[in-house]
């Protein structure tokens, strides 16, 4: 990815923000247990939530002191094997795998991760595609808020409809972007998938 198109996906990521938007402050699982005790409902509720974290400290990963390890991007399409990207290993090398997708068809973006350490708020998914450098379409998806926990949770996009058309066909890049209301950055990714008459 060039200069420019880095560039282009931080101010991008900059204008996510809602003018009017306060995220909630950042707090951790103690202080959020702490709070409004004398509610037994609430306290109840927030045990609920929180579930093994409010008991424990939950690390997957000692020597990684993100709150979000993404683990897996995979192309879902309906009545196919899903197409997976290993997050985990040299994001370097992700280009060189190439998606074909059939146009026309209905696919959609699930992306496989784990929160450790603490509560993550307003997880955000941003996702940029260019063909030829040029800049194509962008979409963001609002993931959600999420308590630790040692399983993988996952965040499926709706469905979309790929391009179709001789003009539609091609190669595209895509870069993109796990973030949340903080402005942390827990992965930047980059990848490629070729638009195709038919599936091979």
């Amino acid at each position: 990815m060039s200069v420019e198109i880095t560039n282009e996906m931080e101010l991008h990521d900059e204008d996510l923000q809602d003018a009017n938007y306060q995220p909630p402050p950042e707090k951790t699982i103690e202080e959020i247990m702490a709070a409004d005790q004398a509610d037994e409902s609430l306290r109840r509720y927030k045990e609920i939530l929180l579930g093994a974290a409010q008991a424990e400290k939950i690390v997957v990963d000692k020597n990684d002191l993100r709150k979000v390890l993404v683990k897996k991007l995979a192309l879902v399409v309906e009545a196919r094997d899903d197409m997976e990207l290993d997050l985990t290993g040299d994001l370097s090398q992700l280009k060189k795998k190439v998606f074909v997708i059939k146009e026309g068809v209905q696919y959609q973006v699930r992306i496989d991760f784990i929160v450790q350490r603490e509560i993550v708020h307003g997880l955000k998914y941003v996702q940029k595609t260019y063909r030829l450098g040029v800049p194509v379409d962008k979409m963001t998806h609002m993931v959600g808020s999420y308590p630790p926990k040692k399983e993988i949770q996952c965040y499926m996009t709706p469905s979309e409809e790929a391009p179709s058309g001789l003009m539609a066909r091609g190669t595209y890049s895509v870069s993109s972007l796990f973030t949340d209301d903080d402005k942390h950055t827990h992965l930047k990714w980059e990848w490629t998938f070729e638009i195709k008459k038919d599936w091979e």
